[in-house]
């Protein structure tokens, strides 16, 4: 069943007011006889081979509303027919129902989610923006169904529950716990402005996305003359020739502004005037008081968020969204994020003091500034480690990592991979590979790989779970993706990444990895279907796996000689490892801490940009960094509800993943296979089937302590490893 559509964002063509949907008061859809005909592609059940797969190749923007508009309302009916039963109401009849609902939906936004995010035209973004408050009244329609919360709630607070079987259980407390927390209980009056509330996040939502996506998409820096290169790798010249042809200057350079082609600008180019340049357009996207400008939009979602938590009974909207959480509370999260803070700057403190030498030292006379910081970073790892990161990404090809990735699969999750041309795709750039069991051959799901930017893909990488596995009523099995958006190179010549670019892309990788593993019987409770603040964990895990001897060996070639990474240069890797982690850890944990603040504040009348200046001063911001993500483009928190109040999990993971980390090293190693046993087992199996702090206890054997993740980011050890502030033990002693 598709929960919490009000996330969903949708569009549509000009279509005539004819060919326009009728939104009931009561949020149900009234579609015209005319579209919902049945050779819309779209509504159609997917067939092919592996279980059948998404008509991409058949897709057409003018196919989404009528598509999305059917659905629900087929949704809708399936509901009503449930909710409507003079049956007592029991498991079968009621939740596990229920999960059978809603399949034509998921299908359908399967497809719309991929041209959302990398197919994203002017002409799909009219659908957005048109559909949004439709998919969001659709969504309060169900969980708003006062006879449907009634026949759940009767299943929660049954005797007979405890009959049911632990996987049962839990997807009965996940509906009952949706559904409350959706207004389920609230008056009809309360439930209608809930209701608008959703419909106004929704289509600030679309707006924030859209313009953001703008100012990523409509501005660049272009580099005119060979001395505007000075600095520049080949490979990444070559790069932005190709992105300046795109763009109808050939004979040019171009800069995209997104992060996979600015970071290496600002770590190599000589020239700081462009380096300033580069830097101010990449951290104003959404900054610049024109069409884009996405200050205005914060400043509507953020009262719209408390209002609908005071509604709801909580007392911020962090407090709504976290009480399900790991964490449990906004307070233990800004506790962990506070105890790295005052480490993380004294490093960064140190970090600029050997930059600010090496610049003196070179005659530069120059006070660092944010767009110097990774252009000295790197020219102090070169003299402190003699590393050069320029050298190592001449070993890391991409095409090479990838089946560095699939050989780390079959070593541990006894998964192969193997290309497949027999399925449709959204663009030439993607391919797909069947995933099948090494020892039985029995197929898992299919990945698909699309790993390179282009016009309307939004940047950074991502992975998505295109069908959730499940065996409720037979085997199904999962498909998922990987995106990126790495800078395609010439024609024939390998694409160099870097090691930190390496890095995500193993994580990506292991939230695939996440979803193929998955052995459930519920879609709901399937795969990376988890909490918020748990989700980065396995992800996370997985970037470990990079820098074992055993794949830097096999995959780390060289692009000229073939020959593998020399094991001088990877001591160098390992010794420089903690290296620049005030920096990582600073911008990060700014963002995250911004994050909460916005969603902890009372306030009504934000300012985002003075919110965030004021509250960086407070912390004591150094003044050479600024947030991984300022506020007026943060997609994680204003694109959606998705990370909102939630920024802070990537470190609340990451204390699970070094110290989970650990437990291979105390063991026999990266590939033990004991270990990695019951990591399979309670980690990357079990989905949203137990809660993941008893998870956890059962791969480690006990909670998860913080001062594995001190030693692995290189800060002092100070606590016990007793305090309060250990992710994984929530409220329970």
């Amino acid at each position: 069943m598709a929960l919490c559509l009000a996330a969903f964002v949708t569009n549509d063509l000009n279509a005539a007011d004819k060919n326009k949907p009728t939104v009931n008061s009561d949020g149900s859809v009234n579609t015209p006889s005319h579209m919902m005909h049945s050779d819309n592609p779209l509504i159609k059940k997917w067939v092919g081979p592996y279980g059948g797969v998404p008509p991409f190749d058949k897709v057409q923007v003018s196919y989404f509303k009528p598509a999305l508009e059917f659905a629900m309302q087929e949704n809708l009916d399936e509901v009503d027919k449930i909710a409507s039963s003079t049956e007592a109401p029991t498991f079968e009849n009621t939740i596990a129902a229920l999960e059978r609902t809603g399949q034509t939906l998921d299908r359908i936004y399967t497809s719309y989610g991929v041209w959302s995010s990398t197919m994203n035209t002017p002409e799909f973004q009219e659908v957005e923006r048109e559909m949004a408050p439709v998919l969001a009244a659709f969504s309060d329609k169900i969980t708003q169904n006062l006879k449907l919360f009634k026949r759940i709630e009767a299943v929660y607070n049954s005797p007979e529950k405890g009959k049911l079987n632990p996987e049962q259980q839990r997807l009965t407390w996940n509906y009952y716990t949706s559904f409350v927390r959706a207004g389920a209980k609230l008056d009809e009056k309360s439930k209608a402005r809930l209701s608008e509330i959703n419909k106004q996040l929704a289509e600030l939502y679309t707006k924030f996305s859209q313009n953001q996506l703008g100012d990523e998409m409509g501005k660049y820096l272009l580099l005119e003359n060979e001395s505007d290169l000075a600095g520049l790798p080949k490979s990444f010249v070559d790069g932005a020739a190709i992105a300046a042809n795109n763009k109808k200057f050939p004979g040019k350079w171009l800069i995209s502004n997104t992060r996979s082609s600015v970071d290496p600008f600002l770590t190599y180019s000589d020239r700081r005037d462009l380096r300033e340049k580069a830097w101010k357009m990449f951290i104003n996207r959404g900054d610049n008081g024109d069409e884009n400008d996405n200050n205005a939009v914060i400043s509507q979602i953020l009262p719209l968020r408390l209002e609908r938590a005071k509604l709801l009974g909580y007392q911020s909207h962090a407090h709504w969204r976290l009480e399900n959480a790991m964490a449990k509370t906004p307070e233990r999260a800004v506790q962990l994020l506070e105890s790295i803070w005052t480490p993380a700057v004294n490093r960064v403190k140190e970090e600029v003091a050997d930059m600010q030498a090496l610049a003196n030292k070179e005659g530069a006379k120059i006070t660092i500034e944010p767009w110097d910081y990774k252009y000295y970073a790197e020219k102090v790892r070169k003299e402190k480690y003699d590393l050069d990161q320029n050298e190592v990404k001449q070993y890391f090809q991409l095409e090479n990592l990838r089946e560095g990735m699939f050989w780390v699969a079959g070593e541990l999750f006894n998964f192969s991979f193997v290309p497949v041309n027999d399925v449709p795709v959204y663009h030439p750039d993607v391919r797909v590979w069947a995933v099948n069991d090494k020892t039985t051959g029995n197929f898992i799901g299919l990945w698909y790989f699309d790993a390179y930017a282009r016009e309307g893909k939004r940047s950074g990488a991502w992975m998505n779970a295109y069908r959730n596995q499940q065996k409720m009523d037979s085997e199904i099995n999962t498909i998922v993706s990987n995106n990126s958006n790495f800078v395609k190179g010439k024609p024939g010549e390998p694409v160099l990444i870097s090691w930190d670019d390496a890095s995500t892309l193993f994580h990506e990788f292991g939230h695939a990895l996440h979803g193929l593993a998955s052995n459930v019987t519920y879609p709901t409770l399937s795969g990376t279907n988890v909490v918020r603040d748990y989700v980065e964990f396995p992800s996370q895990l997985l970037e470990h796996w990079l820098e074992t001897p055993e794949v830097l060996q096999k995959f780390a070639l060289h692009k000229d000689t073939g020959k593998p990474i020399p094991q001088e240069l990877v001591e160098k890797i390992e010794k420089a490892s903690t290296f620049n982690q005030g920096f990582a850890t600073v911008e990060y944990l700014a963002s995250a801490i911004i994050d909460m603040k916005l969603h902890l504040s009372q306030e009504k009348n934000i300012d985002p940009d003075a919110f965030e200046r004021n509250e960086l001063a407070k912390l004591g911001m150094p003044k050479e960094i600024v947030m991984r993500h300022r506020t007026p483009h943060f997609g994680h928190i204003f694109s959606s509800d998705g990370y909102s109040a939630g920024y802070y999990s990537y470190l609340w993971s990451d204390v699970l993943t070094a110290d989970a980390w650990e437990a291979f090293m105390e063991g026999k190693g990266a590939y033990d296979k004991e270990v990695a046993d019951r990591m399979i087992k309670y980690i990357f199996s079990v989905g949203n089937t137990i809660d993941p702090e008893e998870g956890y206890r059962a791969f480690r054997g006990r909670d998860p302590k913080t001062e594995a993740l001190m030693r692995k980011r290189g800060f002092p050890v100070t606590n016990t490893g007793k305090s309060g502030s250990n992710p994984g033990t929530g409220e329970k002693k």
